[in-house]
């Protein structure tokens, strides 16, 4: 239903199935309960996603490769991606969406320590702002009207973002080319949309 754009409501749940609408009660409590259980699920498979990527001795290539997988998991789950990011429902546990940000805090304190990063770099702001870029290419082509190759200008940004915090631009490129190269290539199920009119 959610592929599809289709209203979400307590009999087209059930319809088809042998179960009755009693049962979105049961288990989650009502629409609300059921909607905030989508969200979570979302910010579960994100925090798994981000956790299987490795860290390496370069932390603004990590950097771009949490950036990566952010985005892999945004594709692989656009239509639950779009459920992630709507406020009209509460998260059972916020803790999940943190986690997000917090990864990359971490990162950025290791770019700092390793003298990749200015000192007075603000982590939260810098993070801030890199999740923004991936957000915007994540919501423009995994659920947007972009094609796949957009993708590609996640390059620039990042190193522009990180060249101003005070890497160096030629190392910061390549890091970041290696940490985004982790991005899957688009497949069968990518929208790409250069066919339309």
């Amino acid at each position: 239903m959610l592929r599809m754009r289709q209203p979400v409501t307590l009999r087209s749940l059930v319809a088809g199935t042998d179960v009755s609408t009693m049962a979105v009660y049961t288990y989650f409590g009502g629409m609300d309960g059921l909607w905030k259980a989508l969200r979570q699920e979302g910010f579960t498979r994100l925090a798994a996603k981000l956790a299987a990527v490795e860290t390496s001795a370069d932390p603004v290539r990590d950097l771009a490769a949490l950036g990566a997988a952010y985005l892999a998991n945004a594709l692989e789950n656009p239509d639950l991606y779009r459920v992630m990011f709507d406020a009209g429902f509460d998260l059972e546990d916020t803790g999940a969406a943190d986690e997000t940000l917090h990864r990359l805090v971490h990162a950025i304190d290791r770019a700092k320590a390793n003298g990749r990063f200015r000192g007075e770099v603000d982590p939260l702001e810098l993070a801030t702002q890199s999740w923004t870029i991936g957000h915007g290419l994540a919501s423009l082509v995994a659920t947007g009207p972009l094609p796949h190759q957009t993708l590609a200008h996640g390059v620039p940004m990042l190193t522009a973002l990180f060249t101003s915090a005070g890497d160096e631009p030629g190392r910061c490129r390549r890091s970041v080319e290696r940490g985004w190269g982790r991005m899957p290539p688009a497949g069968p199920g990518s929208r790409d949309r250069s066919d339309r009119p």
